[in-house]
């Protein structure tokens, strides 16, 4: 899936995927993250998604990475917020308090550039990537962050051959894969539901680190 398809998505107006509001799994279970007020946190693909809004109110400065200005911009209108111009060779974006916007290509995102991230949240990232580039993803991000970070991840699974994605479709048994060398991985919440006539699972992990140290 190139960049081309999320500017068009974004461009057109096509963003069905966007949640208008809070996520409310993330009122929900985010304190059981156990991340202290003040800690950064990473909102990978994060769109022009509310929770980064409600993650900052929280207390935490927010690091969003996401590939369409547009969605960046729609962020900073929607939301009555201006920011400055990002200083970063391999990002543009913006800069506000306690929050930075990188618009880019989150393979380019380098540890240095997560140095203060103490925690991420994950609900758009993952599913929204096809197979063949979850296992990168879940490298680069186990490479740029430190061992103490833990996760709070929400997936989808159901019957792809019902429905094309994005979102994808992303079972348990696969997060495990792709985490489970890093991270003890536990089910804080799972419920099944009708998403446009196909059976949905949406499930909420906590990953905490197996060696923080």
């Amino acid at each position: 899936m190139k960049a081309d398809f999320w500017h068009r998505k974004w461009e057109n107006d096509e963003i069905g995927f966007h949640q208008p509001g809070v996520n409310a799994l993330l009122k929900t279970y985010w304190p059981m993250l156990g991340v202290a007020e003040g800690s950064a946190v990473l909102v990978p693909l994060c769109g022009k998604s509310q929770d980064m809004v409600w993650l900052h109110a929280a207390g935490h400065p927010v690091l969003g990475v996401e590939l369409s200005e547009k969605a960046l911009a729609d962020f900073l209108a929607e939301n009555g917020l201006q920011g400055r111009s990002a200083q970063h060779d391999r990002f543009c974006g913006y800069e506000l308090d306690d929050m930075t916007l990188f618009c880019g290509d989150f393979f380019h995102l380098s540890a240095v550039d997560c140095q203060g991230v103490k925690a991420v949240y994950d609900r758009a990232a993952l599913v929204a990537l096809p197979p063949e580039m979850r296992v990168p993803y879940a490298d680069h991000m186990k490479a740029i962050l430190d061992k103490a970070v833990p996760m709070l991840l929400i997936g989808l699974d159901y019957d792809q051959a019902l429905k094309a994605g994005p979102p994808f479709s992303v079972p348990e048994r696969e997060i495990r894969d792709l985490f489970g060398d890093r991270y003890q991985i536990e089910v804080l919440h799972s419920d099944t539901f009708e998403r446009k006539g196909v059976a949905t699972t949406e499930t909420v992990y906590r990953l905490t680190p197996l060696n923080p140290a």
